[in-house]
Protein backbone atom coordinates (compact mmCIF):
# COMPACT_ATOMS: atom_id res chain seq x y z
CA UNK A 1 0.00 0.00 0.00
CA UNK A 2 0.84 3.71 -0.07
CA UNK A 3 0.81 6.58 1.71
CA UNK A 4 -0.99 9.23 1.72
CA UNK A 5 1.70 11.72 0.07
CA UNK A 6 2.43 9.15 -2.69
CA UNK A 7 -0.84 9.85 -3.79
CA UNK A 8 -1.20 12.77 -6.29
CA UNK A 9 -3.24 15.68 -5.08
CA UNK A 10 -6.44 16.14 -6.55
CA UNK A 11 -6.86 19.19 -8.81
CA UNK A 12 -9.21 21.19 -7.62
CA UNK A 13 -13.12 20.98 -8.09
CA UNK A 14 -13.95 22.30 -11.95
CA UNK A 15 -14.84 25.94 -11.35
CA UNK A 16 -18.05 27.28 -13.32
CA UNK A 17 -17.48 27.99 -17.14
CA UNK A 18 -20.72 29.54 -17.57
CA UNK A 19 -22.25 25.88 -19.28
CA UNK A 20 -25.41 25.02 -17.51
CA UNK A 21 -24.93 21.90 -15.39
CA UNK A 22 -27.14 18.91 -14.94
CA UNK A 23 -28.56 19.25 -18.44
CA UNK A 24 -28.28 15.02 -19.54
CA UNK A 25 -28.29 12.12 -17.73
CA UNK A 26 -26.53 8.96 -19.13
CA UNK A 27 -28.98 7.70 -21.46
CA UNK A 28 -29.16 11.30 -23.64
CA UNK A 29 -24.56 11.09 -22.84
CA UNK A 30 -24.94 7.78 -24.60
CA UNK A 31 -26.93 9.01 -27.87
CA UNK A 32 -24.33 11.25 -28.15
CA UNK A 33 -21.34 9.31 -28.22
CA UNK A 34 -23.00 7.02 -30.43
CA UNK A 35 -24.09 9.79 -32.87
CA UNK A 36 -20.83 11.19 -33.12
CA UNK A 37 -19.48 7.95 -34.43
CA UNK A 38 -22.15 8.04 -37.46
CA UNK A 39 -22.51 4.38 -37.41
CA UNK A 40 -24.37 3.57 -40.53
CA UNK A 41 -22.24 5.92 -42.02
CA UNK A 42 -18.88 4.44 -40.96
CA UNK A 43 -20.09 1.04 -41.43
CA UNK A 44 -21.21 1.41 -44.70
CA UNK A 45 -17.68 2.92 -45.87
CA UNK A 46 -15.56 0.95 -44.08
CA UNK A 47 -16.75 -2.76 -44.31
CA UNK A 48 -15.77 -3.15 -47.61
CA UNK A 49 -12.33 -1.78 -47.60
CA UNK A 50 -11.93 -4.10 -44.74
CA UNK A 51 -13.32 -6.89 -46.40
CA UNK A 52 -11.33 -6.48 -49.49
CA UNK A 53 -8.06 -6.69 -47.10
CA UNK A 54 -9.01 -9.89 -44.91
CA UNK A 55 -12.44 -11.41 -46.64
CA UNK A 56 -14.58 -13.21 -44.49
CA UNK A 57 -12.25 -12.45 -41.38
CA UNK A 58 -13.17 -8.73 -41.31
CA UNK A 59 -15.79 -9.14 -38.18
CA UNK A 60 -12.58 -10.63 -36.60
CA UNK A 61 -10.59 -7.26 -37.45
CA UNK A 62 -14.19 -5.27 -36.21
CA UNK A 63 -13.25 -7.40 -32.91
CA UNK A 64 -9.69 -6.70 -32.66
CA UNK A 65 -10.07 -3.25 -33.52
CA UNK A 66 -12.45 -2.55 -30.74
CA UNK A 67 -9.76 -4.01 -28.02
CA UNK A 68 -7.20 -0.64 -28.07
CA UNK A 69 -10.67 1.53 -28.30
CA UNK A 70 -12.18 -0.23 -25.21
CA UNK A 71 -8.96 0.15 -23.19
CA UNK A 72 -8.26 4.05 -24.48
CA UNK A 73 -12.11 4.13 -22.89
CA UNK A 74 -11.20 2.87 -19.76
CA UNK A 75 -8.24 5.76 -19.67
CA UNK A 76 -11.06 8.08 -20.36
CA UNK A 77 -13.11 7.13 -17.81
CA UNK A 78 -10.50 6.88 -14.88
CA UNK A 79 -9.34 10.66 -16.21
CA UNK A 80 -12.86 11.67 -15.97
CA UNK A 81 -13.19 10.57 -12.84
CA UNK A 82 -10.73 12.38 -11.20
CA UNK A 83 -10.71 15.32 -13.55
CA UNK A 84 -14.45 16.07 -15.07
CA UNK A 85 -13.23 19.15 -17.13
CA UNK A 86 -14.87 19.68 -21.14
CA UNK A 87 -11.20 20.29 -21.94
CA UNK A 88 -10.87 16.30 -21.21
CA UNK A 89 -7.78 15.21 -23.24
CA UNK A 90 -6.15 18.67 -22.98
CA UNK A 91 -6.85 18.69 -18.97
CA UNK A 92 -5.60 15.02 -19.00
CA UNK A 93 -2.24 15.46 -20.86
CA UNK A 94 -1.62 18.43 -19.27
CA UNK A 95 -1.36 17.35 -16.14
CA UNK A 96 0.29 14.19 -16.95
CA UNK A 97 2.99 15.52 -18.83
CA UNK A 98 2.79 19.25 -18.93
CA UNK A 99 1.69 21.83 -21.05
CA UNK A 100 3.37 21.43 -24.39
CA UNK A 101 1.83 17.78 -24.28
CA UNK A 102 -1.15 18.91 -23.51
CA UNK A 103 -1.62 21.93 -26.10
CA UNK A 104 -0.52 20.04 -29.16
CA UNK A 105 -2.01 16.27 -28.03
CA UNK A 106 -4.91 16.59 -25.73
CA UNK A 107 -5.99 19.98 -28.00
CA UNK A 108 -4.81 20.71 -31.24
CA UNK A 109 -4.75 17.13 -32.70
CA UNK A 110 -7.97 16.48 -31.10
CA UNK A 111 -9.42 20.02 -33.06
CA UNK A 112 -7.54 19.63 -36.58
CA UNK A 113 -8.76 15.41 -36.71
CA UNK A 114 -12.57 16.87 -35.98
CA UNK A 115 -12.73 19.80 -38.30
CA UNK A 116 -11.50 17.71 -41.46
CA UNK A 117 -13.94 15.23 -40.23
CA UNK A 118 -16.31 17.74 -40.34
CA UNK A 119 -15.86 18.85 -43.73
CA UNK A 120 -16.18 14.42 -45.18
CA UNK A 121 -19.35 14.60 -42.95
CA UNK A 122 -21.00 17.37 -44.33
CA UNK A 123 -19.82 16.19 -47.57
CA UNK A 124 -21.50 12.26 -46.85
CA UNK A 125 -24.81 14.03 -45.57
CA UNK A 126 -25.25 16.65 -48.24
CA UNK A 127 -25.11 13.55 -51.28
CA UNK A 128 -27.31 10.93 -49.39
CA UNK A 129 -29.97 13.70 -48.67
CA UNK A 130 -29.35 14.75 -52.59
CA UNK A 131 -29.27 11.03 -53.47
CA UNK A 132 -32.55 10.18 -51.08
CA UNK A 133 -34.36 12.96 -52.76
CA UNK A 134 -34.00 11.44 -55.86
CA UNK A 135 -31.46 14.52 -57.14
CA UNK A 136 -29.70 11.87 -58.62
CA UNK A 137 -27.45 14.74 -61.00
CA UNK A 138 -27.43 17.21 -58.31
CA UNK A 139 -25.69 14.17 -56.13
CA UNK A 140 -23.20 14.05 -58.70
CA UNK A 141 -22.08 17.65 -59.14
CA UNK A 142 -19.61 18.43 -56.81
CA UNK A 143 -20.54 22.28 -56.31
CA UNK A 144 -24.04 21.03 -55.82
CA UNK A 145 -22.81 19.07 -52.72
CA UNK A 146 -20.49 21.33 -51.31
CA UNK A 147 -23.45 23.79 -51.93
CA UNK A 148 -25.61 21.71 -49.59
CA UNK A 149 -22.84 20.65 -47.02
CA UNK A 150 -22.03 24.41 -46.44
CA UNK A 151 -25.63 24.71 -45.54
CA UNK A 152 -25.69 21.33 -43.25
CA UNK A 153 -23.26 22.71 -41.46
CA UNK A 154 -24.75 25.92 -40.71
CA UNK A 155 -27.79 24.42 -39.40
CA UNK A 156 -25.98 22.10 -37.46
CA UNK A 157 -24.12 24.98 -35.69
CA UNK A 158 -27.68 26.65 -35.02
CA UNK A 159 -28.96 23.93 -33.10
CA UNK A 160 -25.32 23.33 -31.23
CA UNK A 161 -25.51 27.15 -30.47
CA UNK A 162 -29.02 26.86 -28.85
CA UNK A 163 -27.99 24.20 -26.16
CA UNK A 164 -27.07 21.05 -25.42
CA UNK A 165 -30.79 19.61 -24.36
CA UNK A 166 -31.69 20.62 -27.95
CA UNK A 167 -29.08 18.29 -29.25
CA UNK A 168 -29.37 15.55 -27.60
CA UNK A 169 -33.36 15.66 -28.25
CA UNK A 170 -32.49 15.63 -32.31
CA UNK A 171 -29.89 13.08 -31.86
CA UNK A 172 -32.64 10.76 -30.51
CA UNK A 173 -34.50 10.49 -33.25
CA UNK A 174 -31.69 10.78 -35.65
CA UNK A 175 -29.93 7.77 -33.87
CA UNK A 176 -32.92 5.71 -33.59
CA UNK A 177 -33.63 5.63 -37.67
CA UNK A 178 -30.01 4.69 -37.81
CA UNK A 179 -30.21 1.58 -35.49
CA UNK A 180 -33.81 0.62 -36.80
CA UNK A 181 -31.89 0.92 -40.46
CA UNK A 182 -29.27 -1.18 -39.33
CA UNK A 183 -31.62 -3.66 -37.86
CA UNK A 184 -33.55 -4.30 -40.53
CA UNK A 185 -30.77 -4.82 -43.08
CA UNK A 186 -29.35 -7.30 -40.85
CA UNK A 187 -32.87 -9.69 -40.23
CA UNK A 188 -33.39 -9.19 -43.85
CA UNK A 189 -30.10 -10.11 -44.87
CA UNK A 190 -30.36 -13.19 -42.69
CA UNK A 191 -33.70 -14.34 -44.26
CA UNK A 192 -32.90 -14.16 -47.49
CA UNK A 193 -32.25 -17.37 -49.90
CA UNK A 194 -28.85 -18.58 -50.07
CA UNK A 195 -27.45 -16.42 -47.24
CA UNK A 196 -24.33 -18.06 -45.79
CA UNK A 197 -24.64 -19.37 -41.69
CA UNK A 198 -22.02 -17.06 -39.98
CA UNK A 199 -18.89 -19.17 -38.95
CA UNK A 200 -17.35 -18.65 -35.35
CA UNK A 201 -14.33 -18.55 -37.50
CA UNK A 202 -15.12 -15.16 -39.22
CA UNK A 203 -14.00 -13.65 -35.77
CA UNK A 204 -10.89 -16.00 -35.04
CA UNK A 205 -8.47 -13.59 -34.37
CA UNK A 206 -5.75 -16.60 -34.82
CA UNK A 207 -6.86 -16.97 -38.65
CA UNK A 208 -5.11 -14.41 -40.30
CA UNK A 209 -2.88 -15.14 -43.07
CA UNK A 210 0.04 -12.20 -42.50
CA UNK A 211 0.89 -9.56 -39.82
CA UNK A 212 0.63 -7.01 -42.78
CA UNK A 213 -2.90 -7.52 -43.62
CA UNK A 214 -3.91 -7.84 -39.93
CA UNK A 215 -2.73 -4.21 -39.51
CA UNK A 216 -4.08 -2.53 -42.31
CA UNK A 217 -7.58 -4.25 -41.21
CA UNK A 218 -7.43 -3.48 -37.39
CA UNK A 219 -6.19 0.61 -38.83
CA UNK A 220 -9.06 0.71 -40.90
CA UNK A 221 -11.61 -0.78 -37.93
CA UNK A 222 -10.05 2.01 -35.58
CA UNK A 223 -11.22 4.99 -37.78
CA UNK A 224 -15.15 3.21 -37.55
CA UNK A 225 -14.76 3.59 -33.71
CA UNK A 226 -13.48 6.84 -33.43
CA UNK A 227 -15.87 9.74 -31.94
CA UNK A 228 -17.19 8.45 -28.91
CA UNK A 229 -14.89 10.22 -27.01
CA UNK A 230 -16.77 13.89 -27.93
CA UNK A 231 -19.41 12.45 -25.57
CA UNK A 232 -16.57 13.44 -22.60
CA UNK A 233 -16.50 16.78 -23.66
CA UNK A 234 -20.06 17.45 -22.72
CA UNK A 235 -19.32 16.40 -19.16
CA UNK A 236 -19.71 19.64 -17.00
CA UNK A 237 -23.61 19.47 -18.15
CA UNK A 238 -23.89 16.21 -17.26
CA UNK A 239 -25.98 14.89 -14.14
CA UNK A 240 -23.05 13.33 -11.97
CA UNK A 241 -19.99 14.29 -14.39
CA UNK A 242 -17.44 12.80 -12.25
CA UNK A 243 -19.32 9.26 -13.41
CA UNK A 244 -21.67 9.54 -16.08
CA UNK A 245 -19.25 10.35 -18.98
CA UNK A 246 -17.22 7.88 -18.10
CA UNK A 247 -19.95 5.13 -18.00
CA UNK A 248 -21.60 6.23 -20.73
CA UNK A 249 -17.74 6.23 -23.09
CA UNK A 250 -17.50 2.14 -22.04
CA UNK A 251 -21.75 1.57 -22.79
CA UNK A 252 -21.09 3.72 -26.01
CA UNK A 253 -18.09 1.71 -27.30
CA UNK A 254 -20.00 -1.65 -26.05
CA UNK A 255 -22.96 -0.91 -28.40
CA UNK A 256 -21.36 0.14 -31.41
CA UNK A 257 -19.25 -3.63 -31.30
CA UNK A 258 -22.40 -5.08 -31.10
CA UNK A 259 -24.10 -3.32 -33.83
CA UNK A 260 -20.77 -3.41 -36.28
CA UNK A 261 -20.28 -7.59 -35.40
CA UNK A 262 -24.46 -7.89 -36.43
CA UNK A 263 -24.11 -6.04 -39.32
CA UNK A 264 -20.90 -7.35 -40.53
CA UNK A 265 -22.19 -10.65 -40.39
CA UNK A 266 -25.51 -10.00 -42.00
CA UNK A 267 -23.76 -8.33 -45.18
CA UNK A 268 -20.80 -10.95 -45.37
CA UNK A 269 -23.80 -13.95 -44.78
CA UNK A 270 -25.64 -12.56 -47.53
CA UNK A 271 -23.37 -11.24 -50.23
CA UNK A 272 -20.04 -13.12 -49.57
CA UNK A 273 -16.71 -12.33 -50.01
CA UNK A 274 -16.19 -13.38 -53.32
CA UNK A 275 -15.07 -10.72 -56.76
CA UNK A 276 -18.23 -11.90 -58.92
CA UNK A 277 -21.76 -9.54 -58.61
CA UNK A 278 -22.29 -8.18 -54.89
CA UNK A 279 -19.76 -9.84 -53.46
CA UNK A 280 -17.86 -7.71 -50.87
CA UNK A 281 -14.46 -8.50 -52.52
CA UNK A 282 -15.25 -6.67 -55.53
CA UNK A 283 -13.03 -3.36 -55.62
CA UNK A 284 -16.25 -1.46 -57.09
CA UNK A 285 -18.58 -2.41 -53.80
CA UNK A 286 -16.16 -1.40 -51.54
CA UNK A 287 -17.59 2.21 -51.54
CA UNK A 288 -20.95 2.13 -49.67
CA UNK A 289 -21.79 -1.87 -48.51
CA UNK A 290 -24.92 -0.81 -47.48
CA UNK A 291 -26.36 1.45 -50.40
CA UNK A 292 -25.40 -1.09 -52.63
CA UNK A 293 -26.77 -3.95 -50.51
CA UNK A 294 -29.77 -2.33 -49.61
CA UNK A 295 -31.81 -2.74 -52.48
CA UNK A 296 -31.48 -6.22 -52.85
CA UNK A 297 -31.86 -6.67 -49.85
CA UNK A 298 -35.03 -4.83 -48.54
CA UNK A 299 -36.41 -3.73 -51.97
CA UNK A 300 -36.18 -0.85 -53.58
CA UNK A 301 -38.43 1.61 -51.51
CA UNK A 302 -37.24 0.27 -48.49
CA UNK A 303 -33.85 0.91 -48.92
CA UNK A 304 -34.28 4.57 -49.50
CA UNK A 305 -34.57 4.40 -45.46
CA UNK A 306 -31.00 3.03 -45.39
CA UNK A 307 -29.99 5.74 -47.80
CA UNK A 308 -31.64 8.50 -45.41
CA UNK A 309 -30.06 6.80 -42.19
CA UNK A 310 -26.48 7.06 -44.08
CA UNK A 311 -27.54 11.20 -44.43
CA UNK A 312 -28.97 11.01 -41.06
CA UNK A 313 -26.00 9.28 -39.62
CA UNK A 314 -23.57 11.67 -41.06
CA UNK A 315 -25.23 14.89 -39.79
CA UNK A 316 -25.76 13.49 -36.35
CA UNK A 317 -22.04 13.00 -36.10
CA UNK A 318 -21.49 16.45 -37.60
CA UNK A 319 -23.95 17.69 -34.97
CA UNK A 320 -21.94 16.66 -32.33
CA UNK A 321 -18.88 18.06 -33.59
CA UNK A 322 -20.09 20.86 -33.46
CA UNK A 323 -20.68 20.78 -30.10
CA UNK A 324 -18.08 18.88 -28.66
CA UNK A 325 -15.15 21.44 -30.38
CA UNK A 326 -16.04 24.76 -29.17
CA UNK A 327 -16.39 22.78 -25.70
CA UNK A 328 -12.93 21.91 -25.78
CA UNK A 329 -11.50 25.52 -26.88
CA UNK A 330 -13.62 26.70 -23.98
CA UNK A 331 -12.12 25.12 -21.36
CA UNK A 332 -8.25 25.91 -23.00
CA UNK A 333 -9.77 29.78 -23.09
CA UNK A 334 -10.69 29.60 -19.40
CA UNK A 335 -7.29 27.98 -18.75
CA UNK A 336 -5.63 30.06 -20.26
CA UNK A 337 -4.16 28.67 -23.04
CA UNK A 338 -6.27 30.46 -26.17
CA UNK A 339 -7.75 33.46 -26.15
CA UNK A 340 -10.67 34.73 -23.88
CA UNK A 341 -13.05 35.32 -27.05
CA UNK A 342 -13.42 31.49 -26.82
CA UNK A 343 -14.03 31.44 -23.44
CA UNK A 344 -17.47 33.66 -24.27
CA UNK A 345 -20.39 31.36 -22.80
CA UNK A 346 -24.26 32.80 -24.49
CA UNK A 347 -26.10 34.30 -21.32
CA UNK A 348 -29.32 32.54 -21.80
CA UNK A 349 -28.67 29.35 -24.35
CA UNK A 350 -25.42 28.93 -21.88
CA UNK A 351 -23.17 27.49 -24.81
CA UNK A 352 -20.03 28.42 -25.87
CA UNK A 353 -21.05 31.06 -28.94
CA UNK A 354 -18.12 32.40 -30.46
CA UNK A 355 -16.20 28.62 -30.65
CA UNK A 356 -19.03 27.61 -31.83
CA UNK A 357 -19.67 29.63 -34.67
CA UNK A 358 -15.76 29.60 -35.53
CA UNK A 359 -15.71 26.19 -35.67
CA UNK A 360 -18.86 26.05 -37.80
CA UNK A 361 -17.01 28.46 -40.17
CA UNK A 362 -13.79 26.88 -39.63
CA UNK A 363 -15.33 23.39 -41.26
CA UNK A 364 -17.33 25.23 -44.02
CA UNK A 365 -14.24 27.17 -45.34
CA UNK A 366 -11.73 23.93 -45.18
CA UNK A 367 -14.15 22.32 -47.11
CA UNK A 368 -14.48 24.82 -49.31
CA UNK A 369 -10.53 24.93 -49.72
CA UNK A 370 -9.96 21.40 -49.88
CA UNK A 371 -12.74 20.86 -52.80
CA UNK A 372 -11.22 23.66 -55.04
CA UNK A 373 -7.73 22.81 -54.54
CA UNK A 374 -9.06 18.62 -55.23
CA UNK A 375 -10.99 16.15 -54.85
CA UNK A 376 -8.53 13.65 -54.19
CA UNK A 377 -6.57 16.18 -51.81
CA UNK A 378 -9.56 16.22 -49.55
CA UNK A 379 -10.09 12.35 -49.45
CA UNK A 380 -6.54 12.19 -48.44
CA UNK A 381 -7.42 14.88 -45.95
CA UNK A 382 -10.08 12.14 -44.44
CA UNK A 383 -7.78 9.27 -44.28
CA UNK A 384 -4.89 11.11 -42.81
CA UNK A 385 -7.91 11.24 -39.32
CA UNK A 386 -6.67 7.84 -38.91
CA UNK A 387 -3.20 9.42 -37.66
CA UNK A 388 -4.72 11.74 -36.12
CA UNK A 389 -6.65 9.73 -33.54
CA UNK A 390 -4.14 7.17 -33.02
CA UNK A 391 -1.57 9.41 -31.88
CA UNK A 392 -3.95 11.25 -29.44
CA UNK A 393 -5.73 8.41 -27.96
CA UNK A 394 -2.38 6.58 -27.63
CA UNK A 395 -0.76 10.13 -25.73
CA UNK A 396 -4.20 9.87 -23.54
CA UNK A 397 -3.76 6.24 -22.64
CA UNK A 398 -0.16 6.79 -21.56
CA UNK A 399 -1.79 9.69 -19.46
CA UNK A 400 -4.01 8.22 -17.02
CA UNK A 401 -1.04 5.14 -16.08
CA UNK A 402 1.24 7.87 -15.69
CA UNK A 403 -0.76 10.14 -14.10
CA UNK A 404 -2.15 7.72 -11.54
CA UNK A 405 1.55 5.62 -11.14
CA UNK A 406 1.51 6.14 -7.13
CA UNK A 407 -1.69 4.92 -6.86
CA UNK A 408 -0.89 1.44 -8.94
CA UNK A 409 -0.43 -0.74 -6.12
CA UNK A 410 -3.41 0.49 -3.68
CA UNK A 411 -5.11 -2.20 -5.59
CA UNK A 412 -5.37 -4.99 -8.18
CA UNK A 413 -8.09 -2.72 -9.28
CA UNK A 414 -6.43 0.36 -9.61
CA UNK A 415 -3.59 -1.43 -11.20
CA UNK A 416 -5.54 -3.00 -13.68
CA UNK A 417 -7.69 -0.30 -14.66
CA UNK A 418 -5.39 2.89 -13.90
CA UNK A 419 -2.63 1.54 -15.33
CA UNK A 420 -2.35 -2.07 -17.41
CA UNK A 421 -5.53 -1.64 -19.45
CA UNK A 422 -4.99 2.17 -20.41
CA UNK A 423 -0.73 1.69 -21.14
CA UNK A 424 -1.68 -1.17 -22.77
CA UNK A 425 -4.37 0.66 -25.35
CA UNK A 426 -1.78 3.19 -26.04
CA UNK A 427 1.07 1.05 -26.39
CA UNK A 428 -1.69 -0.26 -29.22
CA UNK A 429 -2.37 3.11 -30.39
CA UNK A 430 1.23 4.73 -30.82
CA UNK A 431 1.79 1.41 -32.75
CA UNK A 432 -0.65 2.00 -34.73
CA UNK A 433 0.33 5.62 -35.64
CA UNK A 434 3.92 4.64 -36.38
CA UNK A 435 2.40 1.29 -38.44
CA UNK A 436 0.25 4.07 -40.16
CA UNK A 437 2.65 6.47 -40.92
CA UNK A 438 5.20 4.26 -42.35
CA UNK A 439 2.55 2.85 -44.59
CA UNK A 440 1.27 6.27 -45.69
CA UNK A 441 4.40 7.84 -46.22
CA UNK A 442 4.28 5.73 -49.48
CA UNK A 443 3.93 7.80 -52.28
CA UNK A 444 1.11 5.65 -53.78
CA UNK A 445 -0.74 5.43 -50.51
CA UNK A 446 -3.65 7.25 -51.13
CA UNK A 447 -4.24 10.18 -54.32
CA UNK A 448 -1.95 12.54 -53.79
CA UNK A 449 2.07 13.05 -52.55
CA UNK A 450 4.41 15.86 -52.96
CA UNK A 451 7.95 15.29 -53.29
CA UNK A 452 8.02 11.56 -53.15
CA UNK A 453 5.95 11.00 -49.76
CA UNK A 454 2.31 10.35 -49.77
CA UNK A 455 0.23 13.30 -49.51
CA UNK A 456 -1.96 11.58 -46.23
CA UNK A 457 1.46 11.29 -44.53
CA UNK A 458 1.97 14.93 -45.47
CA UNK A 459 -1.29 16.12 -44.31
CA UNK A 460 -1.74 13.50 -40.61
CA UNK A 461 2.11 14.60 -39.37
CA UNK A 462 2.20 17.39 -40.72
CA UNK A 463 -0.82 18.61 -38.74
CA UNK A 464 0.80 17.80 -35.68
CA UNK A 465 4.22 19.48 -36.60
CA UNK A 466 1.83 21.94 -37.15
CA UNK A 467 0.37 22.20 -34.05
CA UNK A 468 3.86 22.07 -32.17
CA UNK A 469 4.74 25.65 -34.67
CA UNK A 470 1.28 26.89 -33.79
CA UNK A 471 1.53 26.11 -29.95
CA UNK A 472 5.28 28.42 -29.83
CA UNK A 473 3.43 31.20 -31.18
CA UNK A 474 0.43 30.92 -28.72
CA UNK A 475 2.84 31.01 -25.80
CA UNK A 476 4.22 34.39 -26.56
CA UNK A 477 0.57 35.27 -25.86
CA UNK A 478 -0.17 32.93 -23.26
CA UNK A 479 2.59 32.81 -21.17
CA UNK A 480 1.26 32.21 -17.86
CA UNK A 481 -0.27 28.92 -19.30
CA UNK A 482 3.21 27.71 -20.09
CA UNK A 483 4.88 28.98 -17.48
CA UNK A 484 3.26 27.43 -14.41
CA UNK A 485 2.95 23.80 -15.86
CA UNK A 486 1.11 21.00 -14.84
CA UNK A 487 -1.00 23.18 -12.42
CA UNK A 488 -2.26 25.44 -14.89
CA UNK A 489 -5.43 23.68 -15.75
CA UNK A 490 -6.51 23.41 -11.75
CA UNK A 491 -7.92 26.61 -11.94
CA UNK A 492 -9.34 28.83 -13.95
CA UNK A 493 -7.38 31.54 -15.32
CA UNK A 494 -10.19 33.58 -17.72
CA UNK A 495 -13.32 33.92 -16.98
CA UNK A 496 -16.15 35.17 -19.40
CA UNK A 497 -20.04 34.63 -18.23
Amino acid sequence: MTSASDTPPPPAPPLEKGLRGDSVGLLATIALGLASVAPAYSIAVTLGLVTLVVGDLAPAALLLGFVPILLTAFAFRELNRRMPDCGTTFVWNTRAFGPAVGWVAGGWTVLVATVLAMTTLAQVGASATLAFLGLDAAAGSTFAVTAVAVVLIALVVTVAYRGIQLAAHVQYAMLGLQLLAMLAFGVAAFARDGAATPSLSWVSPFAFDDFGSFAEAVLLCLFIYWGWDALITFNEETVDSDRTPGRAAVASTLILLVTYLFTAFAAISFAGTGTGGLGLGKAENAADVLTLLSPTVLGGAASRVVTLAIAVSAVGALLTCAGSSPRSTLSMSAHGALPAAFGRVHPRFRTPAFGTVFFGAAAAVALVLLTLVSADFLGDAILSIGLLIAFYYGVTGFACAWYFRRRLRNSPRDLLVKGVLPATGGLMMLAAFVRSAYDMADPDYGSTSLGGVGGVFLLGVGSIVLGAVVMLLVRTRHRRFFQHGRTAVTTLSVTEN
